[in-house]
């Protein structure tokens, strides 16, 4: 059996409401064959009459009674679908959902997803987290997201846009022999806006233990990386599960940690350190597909707002 169609519950409805097969085909800019037509298709497709003919009117049979009803909410839902589509287009309500690497939901996602609720109070924001930037791209190849903001992607094949690179800086506590005039980072007006301009080579760090990170956190990776490039391979003193911890232990004095300058938190108390050569990362926001508008007003808004390096003291 064949499934109803809006058009022809739309001439159900304009044919009881107009009492005429003519005048309904006039108001619907069809030809009256034509409207006939669908009706009988409708009928057929609901399994018997649903109009009785009369000399001067139409007339419903109880089975149109009874469908009548279910024919005008169907088209008052469908009208409610196209409203909320074209609110959503023009950025007043929907939902978007934007998937992140743990260290971009820290540091560089609130700001943004604080001006965007003021702009589009009617637009919801569903935030998926990912510790490996891996994870993040199999989320987005698997349509988990709208969006995704993290490291560049490789082998993507959908848009990509570069947002900035990011810093890391290395974290150790105030009172660490490294610190050159025994002050601590507390004491810099400009920590809440970035490291210090002071630097260290990773390799003077080779005997620390580290504040490392769990192996399926993507940072992980990066520091490993990073001190193989100095000659050496970090011992582990604590892993942490979340990034946000690992500034927080470092400064507790439970060894270095490598993290991205942009989730220092305002009046942190540890000592700052610029890794010498400095390591950076770029991030990105990528998207599998060409994206719709409240894709494209979020990304733009990222590029606005993203606080991807923070102002660093140079010495």
């Amino acid at each position: 059996m064949a499934t109803p169609t809006l058009r022809q519950l739309e001439y159900l409805v304009t044919v009881v409401d107009t009492g005429s097969f003519t005048r309904a085909a006039e108001q619907l800019h069809v030809t009256q064959p034509a409207l006939s037509h669908q009706i009988r298709a409708l009928e057929a497709a609901l399994g018997g009459p649903l109009l009785e003919r009369l000399p001067r009117s139409v007339r419903l049979t109880p089975t149109g009674r009874a469908v009548l009803p279910h024919a005008r909410a169907a088209l008052a839902e469908a009208d409610r679908l196209q409203a909320v589509a074209r609110r959503a287009t023009g950025l007043e309500e929907g939902e978007l959902e934007v998937a992140a690497v743990y260290s971009v939901s820290l540091g560089i996602l609130p700001p943004v997803l604080r001006a965007w609720r003021r702009r589009h109070p009617g637009v919801r924001i569903r935030l998926r987290e990912y510790a490996h930037a891996d994870r993040l791209q199999e989320a987005m190849a698997a349509g988990r997201a709208d969006l995704a903001v993290g490291p560049a992607p490789e082998g993507w094949e959908g848009p990509i846009r570069e947002l900035g690179v990011e810093e890391f800086t290395v974290v150790l506590a105030a009172d660490d022999p490294l610190a050159a005039d025994g002050s601590s980072a507390a004491d810099d007006p400009l920590v809440a806006d970035g490291p210090s301009g002071a630097s260290v080579p990773l390799g003077a760090l080779a005997d620390r233990a580290w504040v490392h990170y769990a192996p399926d956190n993507g940072l992980a990776d990066l520091l490993d990386q990073a001190c193989a490039r100095a000659g050496f391979h970090p011992r582990a003193a604590v892993r942490a599960e979340q990034t946000s911890a690992a500034p927080l232990l470092a400064a507790a004095g439970l060894g270095p940690a490598l993290v991205p300058a942009d989730i220092i938190p305002p009046h942190f108390d540890g000592l700052l350190l610029r890794p010498d050569p400095p390591i950076r990362r770029t991030l990105t926001a990528y998207t599998r597909t060409r994206p719709d508008p409240l894709t494209v007003a979020f990304a733009e808004l990222l590029a606005q707002r993203a606080r991807i390096n923070p102002p660093v003291r140079i010495p």
